[in-house]
């Protein structure tokens, strides 16, 4: 759970009327398929979703989420089952018969031109703008859209490129409701947000629940689903699992029903023996982002760097990993003196990072599953600059067993994965690097499954037990209680706390994190 849903929960459950049974239905779908070939990617799905009403959709990657969504905005069509929106059947062939019926989409890539105004992205590609239109008439629509959701503060003639995430978000949804949307889908809408952009997007969706529309919130945060869901149907491998009342489910068992076993072993113990310092760094400072920061991280140790976006915990990692170029600040490997700046000279001295943008830093996406295993070590298969091609395949097979993935499919593209497999691709590449490897890592479960984040933590600690150091900056507090042996704090770019397990709470965190520093000088 990070900051941001702690606080934003604190903000929107006390007003949200949560709804106890469907009232007038908005959206039904009944006995939905979908299969590819021999695989079922949905089957018999069925959901009703009432005007005005907020339904979480979970599950694991690969549960049939996308899936339905693509069967309901047009992309896919389904093999067998039903649609009914307002009351009307229909069918769905196209995206462009699903905006006819108010079905719209905000995806997790927003598909906003950056370099085009607010108003003129509100109104690219709508099917409600007449052949001889008014340019008032649609600048006076445009601006009662971002005033309902609340954010007139955003000037129509404002490029995008220089909005925030957050407001580019709200034109997302502002063009949505141009739209007449009457289904609005989000899908992961908050993952890369601030706690006031989240809060606000929270404060746009209840004002767009009050109109009367529904609302499908797509999210792997269980605490967003918590704070503004009305209920939460659950999917797993292509099936509906269940639809419940929050009220009458804990996180717990919401995820159980989407693993299908307990939830008790999602954080494995701690490891029992720390090793000696691996890194020590001293009065590390990235202008503008982190200053003065100092810490001893020992060998078999987990180190969780806590704080909101723009904390300053990102620029730690990436200094640390030779990517920032201006850090300054003294750092040791076992001792010995590094020299920040070059990747090459941290990769040389054993420290390998795992980014949490998977796609643009963390895989090749389209090489190979083995190609993307064996690419930090081809040096080692090598005999006088002829690669050991049957080396390297067994070194792949065994790479791939140990993080989860089907030896048999090491030939398939690394885009074929789901995200949590290519994830833990990131992490297999830095697998059996000997016993001097340190791990530094930003947000690497961020848009992850519950499913998946429980392998990755099982990798971490196997990290440990083969004597690695673990440096991980993370917004998600349950994670940093959850597998952090030291957890320290940040606020704007300073430290705030420093913890071992066991002596810090959700509560000590959330306050040091959203700590006043300005109040306190």
């Amino acid at each position: 759970m990070t900051a941001a849903r702690l606080a934003t929960e604190a903000i929107t459950l006390e007003p949200l009327a949560r709804q106890s049974a469907p009232a007038t239905s908005m959206l039904s779908v009944a006995n939905l398929s979908k299969s590819f070939g021999p695989i079922a990617a949905l089957r018999d799905v069925s959901l009703d979703i009432a005007a005005g009403e907020i339904r979480g959709i979970c599950g694991e990657n690969g549960a049939g989420k996308s899936t339905l969504v693509k069967l309901l905005t047009g992309v896919y069509r389904p093999d067998g089952g039903s649609i009914t929106v307002a009351g009307r059947p229909c069918i769905i062939a196209t995206p462009r018969q699903a905006q006819e019926l108010g079905i719209a989409l905000v995806a997790q890539e927003l598909s906003l031109c950056p370099d085009l105004s607010v108003e003129d992205n509100i109104w690219l590609g709508s099917l409600q703008v007449p052949f001889l239109h008014k340019k008032p008439e649609l600048r006076r629509r445009a601006a009662e859209a971002l005033v309902l959701l609340g954010a007139e503060h955003i000037a129509l003639a404002a490029k995008v490129a220089s909005l925030s995430m957050g407001e580019r978000q709200l034109v997302e949804i502002a063009r949505m409701l141009t739209r007449d949307a009457r289904v609005l889908i989000l899908d992961e809408p908050t993952a890369t947000l601030s706690d006031v952009e989240i809060a606000r997007i929270f404060a746009a969706l209840l004002a767009v629940k009050r109109e009367g529309r529904s609302i499908i919130y797509i999210t792997h945060r269980l605490a967003e689903v918590y704070a503004i869901c009305d209920r939460v149907t659950v999917l797993r491998n292509g099936e509906l699992i269940a639809t419940v009342e929050l009220a009458d489910v804990d996180r717990a068992g919401l995820i159980e029903l989407m693993l299908g076993r307990p939830s008790d072993e999602m954080y494995p113990e701690e490891t029992r023996d720390e090793g000696p310092p691996a890194l020590v760094v001293e009065s590390l400072t990235v202008p503008g982002g982190i200053a003065d920061f100092s810490t001893i991280v020992r060998r078999g140790e987990i180190l969780c760097i806590a704080g909101q976006v723009g904390s300053g915990a990102t620029e730690i990692v990436t200094a640390l990993a030779g990517l920032a170029h201006d850090a300054t600040g003294r750092v040791a490997v076992d001792g010995r003196a590094l020299i920040l700046g070059s990747p090459l000279r941290a990769a040389r001295r054993g420290i390998m990072f795992v980014s949490g943008d998977r796609a643009g830093e963390g895989v090749f996406r389209r090489l190979s599953i083995f190609d993307n295993l064996v690419a930090t070590r081809l040096r080692d298969h090598a005999v006088f600059g002829f690669l050991r091609r049957g080396s390297l395949r067994t070194t792949a097979a065994a790479l791939a067993k140990k993080i989860g993935i089907d030896r048999r499919r090491v030939r398939a593209r690394a885009d074929a994965l789901s995200g949590g497999n290519q994830q833990k691709l990131a992490f297999g590449r830095c697998l059996d690097r000997g016993a001097g490897g340190i791990l530094v890592m930003n947000e690497p479960t961020r848009g992850i499954d519950v499913g998946a984040r429980a392998e990755i933590y099982r990798l971490m600690r196997e990290f440990c037990a083969a004597g690695y150091a673990l440096v991980l900056a993370s917004s998600d507090l349950e994670e940093v209680l959850g597998v952090g042996d030291v957890v320290i704090t940040l606020y704007r770019g300073r430290q705030v706390g420093r913890y071992r397990r066991g002596e810090a709470t959700m509560h000590r965190i959330v306050a040091d994190i959203t700590h006043p520093v300005e109040a306190a000088t």
